[in-house]
């Protein structure tokens, strides 16, 4: 880092400083400040006042114009699942902390030296992010990965803001006490503070002139790597290439950006781009040489000065107005059904952020709970009055968890947690044996509801939904779907019985508790319909071969299935699927993917057509295919 420059912008942001407390500043001795000043005077680029203090003269300013800060990057694409539920609702880095939202604080702080230019990395809840645009005049940056990959993928994408710049590089979340921002950096650093005892954080070792030399993952006593950073021009340059070079290689996809600076720091780097810097096509973007770690500088914070939130529970300590006002929907409607103040709603963690709901767990005074929030634009897939009827019908059989509060209009639910249970394993026959014994339980148990769960009637309505959002993607899908159309029409002409089904058959959602006793969860799809729709689900949710499914129906059954029962399970697998994945493009078009599921379900709807329709047998099971 050039003393030089630190010495010239110390003192053109405090005219009247003393050279005892630039030593400070600087954490040198008093006789290397007296030394700096002479070399800064003597190239001109310091001056005597009338008043006898040193100040910055014009070849000073043109001296420090090259260390002079382009503007800063906010990294904000995450998710925050420690801060949930108040993340299910707003970004962690605009929740308020002393009455103003975290990125806005440090907003202002950059403004305050002069730093306009500024960029917003942005991913979840993106359009949150919006309104600062007209309120700073920032920039957002769309992250397209921010669900499946970590900041090494945020700082790919935003690789074209840094290059040939100087730029702050700033989680959206920190708090900083006192504005540590500056118009002029005098080369890269990264912000420290001291951690006492054992930590799990990043460790820094550097020498006497504060250069990094090594990294650790985990300490003790250490400086670690805790807050803002400071990417020179001179390391993006040999950084973000290396940074390229590791975004794509396989297995890197869940790496913080750090891991980067940490493998270049002690070796590792060359190790892992060995064979691509063999291949590489443009040999100087990625020469060996660049392997070797930029420079880039500790800069130690003191205590209290720096802020990254853990979790909710270190935000209350910090800021009292989270001890019972959190104004998150979630948070208030817990406190509200436990009567209790939210101070003692505790151990709060993400359990799901999935396909239809997002769930926390929480503690209150010892006992453990899971909160449901409705996922968005689920209202129109799922009729909650109707998911709450199916639950209090199913009550007196005791199969579903124990539910403390539902509300039909919302979907929210809260149910008790069972400790050390766990979900049933599609590959082992005893967990499958429970859930079949579950799914019996249900179907034989005479309870009704006023609804169904018309197959014919979703396949339809998702069909209107996929075209009303841009499409579907399948080449061959008016084939498929005439082939589905005659499944449904045989299903129709047969017999067959109706019972209350629970359609969601998935073994995740048949949870196996410690005195291995099995609840089944997530009633969300139930009602009234043909019980070996409930066989089919399953056995498709495992990705089960047509085979396996027929195996599962034996298990169910308890006894061979007549050629009608394989008939209607093979049919109802094959629509399931081709339910399913319709479900599927429909959320991929609302913005969640989930890979190869929609796939998978959508060959399930082929196969088991081109199985019933292929097979040696398939006239004795239905009158179509004679």
């Amino acid at each position: 880092m050039d003393r030089k420059a630190l010495l010239c912008r110390s003192i053109l942001e405090t005219p009247s400083i003393t050279q005892r407390e630039l030593a400070d500043k600087l954490d040198v001795s008093l006789g290397t400040v007296n030394g700096l000043v002479r070399d800064c005077s003597g190239l001109g680029y310091l001056e005597l006042s009338d008043d006898g203090k040193y100040q910055v003269t014009e070849a000073g300013l043109q001296f420090l114009e090259p260390y002079r800060v382009d503007g800063a990057l906010f990294i904000a694409a995450g998710f925050g699942s420690r801060f949930v539920p108040l993340t299910f609702e707003m970004p962690k880095g605009l929740l308020e902390v002393q009455g103003e939202r975290m990125i806005e604080r440090q907003i202002r702080q950059l403004h305050e030296v002069g730093i306009r230019d500024i960029t917003i990395a942005v991913g979840y809840l993106k359009e949150k992010f919006e309104y600062l645009i007209d309120k700073y005049g920032v920039q957002l940056l769309y992250n397209p990965e921010y669900s499946s990959k970590n900041t090494l993928a945020t700082i790919y994408h935003a690789r074209k803001v840094l290059e040939g710049r100087n730029m702050y590089v700033l989680s959206s979340d920190n708090w900083m006490r006192d504005n540590m921002y500056h118009a002029y950096e005098c080369g890269a650093w990264y912000s420290s503070v001291k951690m006492e005892g054992n930590t799990s954080e990043w460790c820094l070792t550097y020498n006497k002139k504060g250069l990094i030399t090594d990294v650790t993952v985990g300490g003790r006593d250490a400086w670690v790597m805790y807050g803002p950073v400071f990417f020179s021009r001179e390391f993006s340059a040999d950084f973000l290439p290396v940074l390229e070079a590791y975004y794509r290689m396989p297995g890197t996809e869940q790496f913080y950006w750090e891991q980067v600076y940490l493998d270049l720091v002690n070796g590792q780097a060359r190790r892992r781009l060995e064979n691509l810097i063999q291949a590489e096509a443009q040999p100087d973007k990625l020469s060996k040489n660049r392997l070797n770690p930029p420079a880039m500088y500790i800069n130690r914070q003191p205590e209290n000065q720096v802020y990254e939130f853990e979790n909710l529970e270190e935000l209350r300590r910090f800021d009292s107005r989270y001890q019972n006002r959190s104004n998150n929907q979630a948070m208030e409607l817990v406190a509200q059904v436990f009567r209790v103040p939210e101070s003692e709603i505790v151990q709060l963690r993400c359990l799901k952020s999935g396909m239809t709901n997002k769930s926390f767990l929480f503690a209150i005074r010892g006992r453990h709970y899971i909160c449901r929030i409705p996922g968005p634009g689920t209202a129109e897939l799922i009729n909650r009055r109707e998911e709450k009827a199916v639950y209090d019908a199913v009550a007196p059989l005791g199969i579903t968890e124990r539910v403390l509060y539902f509300n039909g209009d919302t979907g929210y639910k809260i149910a008790e947690y069972y400790e050390n249970s766990r979900m049933a394993d599609r590959h082992s026959r005893e967990d499958m044996e429970q859930c079949m014994a579950l799914a019996r339980l249900l179907h034989q148990s005479g309870i009704s509801v006023g609804h169904s769960f018309d197959i014919r009637e979703r396949i339809r309505f998702y069909e209107q939904l996929c075209t009303a959002h841009g499409g579907i993607p399948f080449e061959d899908y008016t084939q498929v779907r005439g082939w589905m159309g005659e499944l449904l029409n045989q299903l129709d002409r047969l017999p067959r019985p109706r019972v209350l089904a629970h359609v969601d058959l998935n073994p995740d959602n048949v949870l196996i508790l410690e005195n291995g006793e099995a609840r089944l969860l997530d009633w969300e799809y139930a009602g009234m319909a043909d019980p070996i729709l409930d066989i089919a689900m399953c056995s498709i949710y495992s990705y089960y071969s047509f085979e396996e499914g027929e195996a599962l129906l034996k298990m169910y059954l308890q006894r061979d299935p007549s050629q009608e029962e394989l008939f209607v399970l093979t049919a109802y697998m094959a629509l399931s699927g081709f339910l399913w994945s319709l479900w599927a493009v429909y959320k991929s078009q609302l913005g969640d993917e989930f890979g190869e599921y929609t796939i998978v379900m959508y060959r399930y709807g082929k196969n088991g057509y081109r199985r019933l329709s292929q097979s040696a047998d398939a006239a004795a099971r239905s009158p179509r295919f004679s």
